[in-house]
């Protein structure tokens, strides 16, 4: 009987917890085409107010890239009401805090305020899209700050060039071939109307979603939302046409010599489907799967068991259009990276060709309902997802139902993507070494 209980109440608590993540909201478009998602909740007096622009690294024409990174930087320097260095003053005098940040399909700002504050979050992210100045003075400003950037995350941080590298072995044709910081002589022979066509084509109300979370009356906000974002005009539609990679068939290999490392990197990467892909869920279990934790199987076997890695792992670079699927050991000692390629494959073969047990399947479900659980503790985080899953998924709803699409993958399913998707002769092995080291 005691046993009974015990286990009643935790599948009543469960069930309860499940329940309270539950996120509410309503969502609807303006005249002007800005669609916006309203979350209220009263718990804490805070506001988030975000709007997240359909434009990314991946937006850009040849020799003119990283535009969408330095609009990131760009968007921040003034409007014709904020004078010109103030934005950050303005926020922080007033108990906010903001940001931004960019990736290749998607720009998202946000402020977090005290919730008596939300006319202001709302008049910047409308004086953001209506008003702001873009000069050349304010295009050089910001030219120098991404290049520095550059130097301290990518150029001069150890390991920090795997991701540029990876996108430019995996691709050929497709935009994901070139880093979303861009190629800083794209930069520097940027013009001022270059720029100005680029925020008329891409920072318009029918491109963006606004979302505002938190502490708010929903009437009041409606009304507020309309006065401040209504009169803005529509900009252009925005049509798409990015060329299709020809699948990879035949392995393929690269190196790349980093003088910021003194340990070795072996990676081996795929093409594979985009985020909104199920194949793509699937690879995120395989990730869990293979990687995640100290009891996963990469990790027991290479580091554990047979200490051969300092470090391994597996991860799927969620992407809209493609993404790419890592893995990747650090070795230890004389152990050399051609091991560490063994040892990986194997793991992977054995996902692609035997069904996982079922302990580990049940393991892995526990993990993903512990993130579903999680995944929505803050306003500002629920923001974030309800932009993204209305942007790049054109499902807000999943926000609330993105964990029945985890609960529903099989066994059988896991193995039948491993299969398709992580061959031998589908994948890159790149070497990644010490500039002073390069033949390993």
């Amino acid at each position: 009987m005691k046993k009974l209980l015990l286990r009643s109440s935790a599948i009543l608590l469960c069930g309860i917890t499940t329940f309270a993540q539950e996120v509410n909201y309503e969502e609807y478009d303006l005249d002007n085409g800005l669609h916006v998602i309203l979350h209220q909740d009263k718990t804490t007096p805070i506001v988030t107010t975000s709007v997240m622009y359909h434009v990314g690294g991946k937006d850009r024409t040849e020799g003119r890239t990283g535009f969408a990174h330095l609009f990131e930087h760009l968007l921040f320097e003034g409007t014709k009401n904020i004078e010109k260095g103030k934005w950050f003053e303005i926020v922080s005098s007033n108990g906010g805090t903001n940001n931004a940040n960019t990736t290749q399909d998607r720009t998202y700002y946000y402020e977090v305020f005290p919730s008596n504050n939300l006319k202001l979050g709302l008049w910047l992210e409308s004086e953001r899209m209506l008003h702001p100045i873009i000069d050349q003075s304010g295009i050089d400003t910001q030219k120098e700050v991404v290049k520095e950037e550059k130097r301290l995350s990518y150029d001069n941080s150890p390991y920090g060039q795997f991701l540029p590298v990876l996108g430019k072995n995996l691709f050929d044709v497709h935009p994901y071939k070139d880093p979303n910081i861009g190629y800083m002589k794209d930069l520097d022979a940027a013009t001022l109307d270059d720029v100005l066509v680029y925020n008329q084509k891409y920072y318009v109300p029918n491109n963006a979603v606004l979302v505002v979370a938190g502490d708010i009356d929903l009437t009041e906000t409606k009304k507020l939302v309309k006065d401040y974002f209504g009169p803005i005009p529509k900009g252009n539609a925005i049509t798409r046409n990015y060329p299709e990679e020809t699948p990879i068939t035949t392995q393929k290999k690269a190196t790349f010599n980093d003088p910021n490392i003194q340990i070795p990197a072996a990676m081996v990467a795929y093409r594979t489907p985009g985020f909104t892909e199920r194949d793509a869920y699937v690879l995120d279990v395989i990730s869990t799967y293979l990687s995640d934790g100290p009891s996963s199987k990469l990790y027991k076997k290479m580091v554990d068991d047979q200490k051969q890695a300092l470090q391994v792992g597996a991860f799927n670079i969620s992407q809209e259009d493609y993404g790419m699927y890592v893995v990747f050991g650090l070795p230890v000692g004389e152990t050399t990276l051609e091991v560490l390629y063994t040892e990986m494959e194997e793991e992977i073969e054995k996902v692609r060709t035997t069904l996982i047990s079922e302990k580990d399947y049940q393991k892995i479900q526990n993990k993903f309902e512990n993130q579903f659980v999680n995944s929505n503790s803050s306003v500002e985080g629920i923001a974030n997802s309800l932009a993204r899953y209305y942007l790049l998924y054109g499902d807000t709803s999943l926000i609330n139902k993105e964990i029945e699409v985890y609960r529903s993958i099989t066994r059988e399913e896991i193995k039948n993507v491993a299969s398709k998707c992580l061959n031998t002769n589908q994948r890159l092995l790149l070497e990644y070494l010490p500039e002073e080291n390069p033949a390993n």
